[in-house]
């Protein structure tokens, strides 16, 4: 074996000593690379099993649900203007210092997003009288108002909930963090009140929703998954168009639910020539079809006063599930072919 050469350490300068340091660095970098090699190789010539190849990990769900979509190979078409249909955009008119003499020609648009979260602290004066008699009377709060969080706060925690907590994985404490960093004094407990208590007014809102879009719509989608609720195989149907989207769950998926759905909220029923016309078209018995033609009394509250008046006709010797005539607001359209329409039933007086 051969001796190493002999390096003069004690007389090489710094610099040249950092760079011999960095050589032989690099020297026994390159060796321990070749030894392993051939470690592999000699255990691939023994038969035995070499180091184990590590795959790489799978992504977690939250990095495939924020992971950008591959495009699609294929034609694609070009880019057209970019129109922000979600927002109303603000016009703001930007005057140009001009002389005398030039001639107006118009606008020409240039759109910006922006984001503005910001805290805001409304305190309302509230104007108290007294009576002669000695009490006191305080003026009501606006509507809309429920309590010490305005409802923008509550629509922005169910929204942080809904697309945060199941996808970004944002506990309430988080949230609660992300509302102090915002200047919101909150708490916790305040928190998990305002996701489960006095959900109401959004439950309007949805009824509502589901109104106007049923009104307007010149189309619609239905469809449905199960669910779970508090234990319980339910049914989620969702109903809307390119317009707007509603969602319930119910405990059934059956006709009269889909039925009940679409009344939006309505309680009331009508009997009137399209659910006559319907029910003879489903063979309803020529004696329950001419009482109920007959009968002056075409509207209902509510499925009670409906029942009792089949009762006081003498109609109670039901086949099948009575039947539920068009209730006020569902007018049946040829959109919606025979889900607005009452249920057909055999009756006998």
């Amino acid at each position: 074996m051969s001796k190493p050469p002999f390096y003069p350490l004690n007389d090489l300068p710094n610099a040249e000593l950092r760079d011999l340091v960095l050589e032989l660095l690099g020297e026994v970098t390159a060796l321990k690379q070749t030894v392993a090699d051939q470690r592999e190789e000699i255990a691939l010539l023994k038969g035995l099993k070499g180091p184990p190849r590590m795959q790489p990990g799978k992504p977690s769900g939250m990095e495939q649900a924020s992971a950008q979509k591959a495009a699609s190979s294929g034609n694609r078409r070009g880019r057209g203007k970019k129109t922000l249909s979600r927002v109303a955009a603000e016009d703001r008119v930007v005057q140009a210092e001009v002389p005398a003499g030039f001639r107006f020609k118009g606008y020409e648009d240039f759109i910006i997003q922006d984001l503005v979260i910001r805290p805001t602290v409304v305190r309302f004066r509230r104007e108290r009288w007294v009576t002669p008699d000695g009490r006191t009377v305080v003026a009501p709060l606006p509507d809309g108002i429920d309590g010490h969080f305005g409802p923008e706060l509550r629509r922005f925690v169910l929204a942080q909930v809904l697309a945060q907590y199941h996808q970004g994985q944002v506990t309430v404490a988080r949230l609660v963090a992300l509302l102090g960093a915002i200047g919101i004094e909150i708490s916790k407990r305040q928190v998990v009140r305002l996701l489960i208590n006095g959900q109401d007014n959004f439950i309007v809102e949805a009824r509502d929703v589901l109104r106007a879009g049923l009104e307007t719509a010149a189309w619609v989608t239905v469809d449905d998954t199960g669910a779970r609720h508090k234990a319980r195989n339910g049914v989620c149907t969702q109903i809307g168009n390119d317009r707007f989207a509603w969602f319930a769950t119910t405990g059934s998926k059956s006709r009269h639910n889909f039925l009940d759905l679409l009344r939006a909220g309505h309680g009331d029923y009508v009997i009137n020539e399209a659910a006559l016309r319907y029910m003879r078209g489903r063979a309803l018995s020529g004696g329950v079809l001419k009482v109920l033609a007959e009968a002056q009394e075409t509207r209902f509250a509510d499925h009670a006063a409906w029942e009792a008046h089949l009762e006081r006709h003498g109609i109670t010797a039901m086949k099948v599930q009575p039947c539920s005539p068009i209730p006020c607001g569902s007018r049946p359209k040829a959109r919606f072919g025979g889900a607005s329409r009452p249920t057909a039933c055999s009756a006998t007086p």
